[in-house]
Parts: C-alpha cells; sequence; structure tokens
C-alpha cells in the first residue's frame, strides 16, 4: 500500500459557501489567483477525476488535507468558524462515503480565534475520527502584511491539546503573492513566493518551533512538515556551526535554554516526500531524519498533470532510492500507520 499523507482537497459545497460568504472581490484582493488555482485544479474537488489517477497506481490511498486560501486571510472570526466546520463536516463525508479511497481526513482550523479552534479541534477528533489538524504557517491577520508567527502564547493551548491527542499537525507554508521579496516592491516577482518562500516559511515555522523550547515542553508533540523538512537537512551542519558561534562569539543565549542540541530537537520532525522526484534530496532528508521520520507524500493534485505528474514522480523516486525495502515500506506504509494510528483502517481499492 502507498499512503499519500499530504493529497489537498477543496470540497465543492465548501468552496461554494465561500464564494458566496467572502465574495470573489475580497478573495482577489487578499488572495489573487486562488479562485483561478482552485477551480482550474478540477481534482481538487472533481471526485471522478481524481479516482482516474489513483487508478493508475496499485494501492494508493489518500489522507486528505485542506487546501485553498487561509480562511484567517480573508475571512473573519464568525465566518472562519463556520466555514471551518463546514470543511470539516465535508471531508468527515467523503472519508465515510470511500472509505477504500481516503484513510483519513485533517482538520481545518478557525486560527483567528483560538478557543473555537481548541473545540473544533475536539469535534473533529472525538465525532468525526479525524487524525489531526493543519496549521497555516505564516498565520494571517488582517491582512498578508499582518502575520502572526507559530510560537505565540496563544496557540499553547493547541499544542497541548494535540500532544494529549497523540495525533500530529500538519504544517503548511502560506506565503502569498502579495508578500514581497523586496520591501520597495508590493508584491512578489516570478512565483518566488511560492516556489522558494514556502520552503522558507516552513523552515521558519520549524525553527521558531525549535528555538522557543515548543518542542521541549510539549515533548511527544508529533509535527509534519511539507517537503520534506524544506532546508533543515541540507543546511544541518549550517544550523550547528551557527548555534555554536552565536553562543561563543555573540554570547547568545536562545540556544543555552534548550535541554538539547538544536538538531537534536530539528530531528524530531517528521517529513513528507514532496519534493516532487528528486532521489538524492530525498536521500539527503534520509541521511537527516532518518527512514523512520519520513512519509509518503505527494502535495496532489498541484501539477500541470493535475496529481498524476507528482504521484508519478514521487513512487519513483522513492523506489530509486538506495535504502532496504524495510525501509521503503516504512516510508510508502507503516510510518503513516503507526503515526496516525492506522492500523485498524480496512485495505484501498486496487
Amino acid at each position: 500500500m502507498k499512503i499519500d499523507i499530504y493529497t489537498h482537497i477543496v470540497p465543492r459545497k465548501y468552496w461554494e459557501a465561500v464564494i458566496k460568504k467572502v465574495g470573489y472581490a475580497t478573495l482577489e484582493k487578499y488572495a489573487p489567483g486562488r479562485v483561478l488555482s482552485v477551480e482550474s485544479t478540477q481534482t481538487l474537488w472533481n471526485l471522478e477525476k481524481r479516482f482516474e489517477i489513483m487508478d493508475r497506481y496499485d494501492g494508493l490511498i489518500h489522507v486528505l488535507t485542506p487546501s485553498g486560501p487561509s480562511l484567517e486571510l480573508v475571512s473573519q472570526p464568525s465566518d472562519t468558524i463556520h466555514l471551518a466546520r463546514l470543511y470539516n463536516d465535508e471531508m468527515a463525508e467523503l472519508v465515510t462515503k470511500y472509505g477504500d479511497r481516503f484513510l483519513a481526513a485533517v482538520a481545518c482550523l478557525p486560527m483567528n480565534d483560538v478557543d473555537a479552534a481548541l473545540e473544533e479541534i475536539d469535534r473533529t477528533v472525538k465525532e468525526l475520527g479525524f487524525k489531526g489538524i493543519l496549521m497555516n504557517t505564516p498565520l494571517y491577520v488582517n491582512g498578508v502584511r499582518a502575520t502572526k508567527p507559530i510560537d505565540l502564547p496563544e496557540f499553547m493551548p493547541i499544542y497541548e491539546l494535540m500532544m494529549g491527542y497523540g495525533l500530529p499537525i500538519w504544517i503548511h507554508p502560506a506565503g502569498e503573492v502579495l508578500a514581497p521579496d523586496y520591501l520597495t516592491e508590493d508584491r512578489s516577482k516570478y512565483m518566488i513566493f511560492q516556489c522558494f518562500g514556502w520552503p522558507h516559511d516552513t523552515t521558519v515555522a520549524m525553527a521558531r518551533l525549535v528555538y522557543s523550547g515548543i518542542l521541549e515542553k510539549y515533548p511527544h508533540l508529533k509535527v509534519i512538515t511539507h517537503h520534506c523538512g524544506a532546508m533543515i537537512p541540507y543546511l544541518s551542519d549550517r544550523i550547528k556551526g551557527s548555534c555554536e558561534w552565536y553562543e561563543t562569539c555573540l554570547k547568545s543565549k536562545f540556544t543555552k535554554k534548550l535541554g538539547r542540541s538544536p538538531l537534536e530537537y530539528f530531528k524530531r520532525f517528521y517529513n513528507d516526500t514532496a519534493l516532487y522526484g528528486n532521489t538524492p534530496a530525498l536521500m539527503c532528508a534520509r541521511a537527516f531524519f532518518g527512514a523512520g521520520h519520513l512519509l509518503f507524500g505527494t502535495d496532489f493534485p498541484y501539477d500541470s498533470e493535475l496529481g498524476n505528474r507528482y504521484t508519478m514522480d514521487t513512487i519513483h523516486a522513492i523506489e530509486l532510492m538506495d535504502i532496504p525495502d524495510s525501509e521503503r515500506q516504512m516510508i510508502f506504509e507503516s510510518n503513516a500507520r503507526t503515526l496516525l494510528d492506522l492500523h485498524n483502517r480496512q485495505e484501498p481499492k486496487t
């Protein structure tokens, strides 16, 4: 079996509710191009086309994760609560109806109301059987240029609750085109905000979780990164050298408050394989995190073939990794089953 733990979906009823509640004008103001992205990527909402692609791969099954513009960016707290619940209800229906296709779902949260987010976590886990939550980073408040870091004290109850449930947090980069690459400009150019900025967003979020002491305070917290740990595996020796230099030369204390080396905390992250192929990069991630912290994930369906290309290239890249078959099986299936407690779920349609 191949459990794709990072596949996106935008249920049709939910999306129609977003359009009606938020409106095209607001969506285009704060998230330009996102309406076109969702509407043109048909496998986000067209199940027949999605299943057609899935059928090309034996034993392929999806874990559903939210997608589209961040609710906090385009709507007020009261609307965000309503839309998040609608999103989650639709994903729950899909997992129930198509259990041979969709193994589990990951909750969308109203992150501009932490109390409501905590209630939705309880509801989705206890009542809907969800296997985790998704947190966009950066977290938006009142527009693109007003963001919140992932390590603010107000989010600690979320980390405590998720550690108590023993379920992971998917973190997803969320930089927008209106966040410019240079302060003298008004937007990012050449898709830099997405191609390069999103791995940067993920790396920053990981660093804030480590250096703030959150992973020390919540030692059993499970976090899944997108794009295979972003820059961390590639820059691991730079991280080590920089921390040593900060401590010895600059007398910095932000690493000294940690009980262990920063790299030990970074190694605790779980990471998908959404590098769109690239076996050497996967081997780099495996060398740093270990095979036990890699999970098959493709970023379905955001490619030129509506999900087929990244699915095919990711599977091929994993198959080319110079690792034992036992580790390959861990990456494709058993790591996800253990992390998400999926051992009792049914087999997929083949």
